[in-house]
């Protein structure tokens, strides 16, 4: 689908030559062929904006992460070491202060 988008703007970008060329042209523009590609340009300007705004709406849909653990399980493993030190900080405190206590 974004190849025929691609084509689409290719195209788009031909009109808009044939514009320049019609209005650089010596013996000046011709009126009809400038409406004529005036009006296909916007037609396919709208046509691509649609397209993209479809490709965009399905690429938002896809969530190949949605059931993915990782967040969670890494806060888990965080929160994990956090306890292990305070618990290692609790035993040093109660080494002192047993320490204390055998020396008095």
């Amino acid at each position: 689908r974004l190849q025929n988008v691609e084509k689409r703007i290719v195209r788009v970008l031909e009109l808009a030559g044939g514009v320049m060329d019609e209005m650089a042209s010596q013996s000046g523009p011709r009126k009809e062929l400038v409406n004529n590609h005036c009006s296909e340009f916007m037609q396919l300007i709208k046509d691509i904006q649609f397209a993209l705004r479809e490709e965009i709406k399905s690429a938002c849909e896809y969530r190949p992460f949605e059931k993915c653990d990782y967040v969670p399980r890494i806060s888990n493993e965080i929160c994990y070491k956090k306890l292990e030190y305070v618990i290692a900080q609790l035993d040093e405190m109660k080494q002192t202060i047993e320490g204390y206590r055998n020396a008095a």
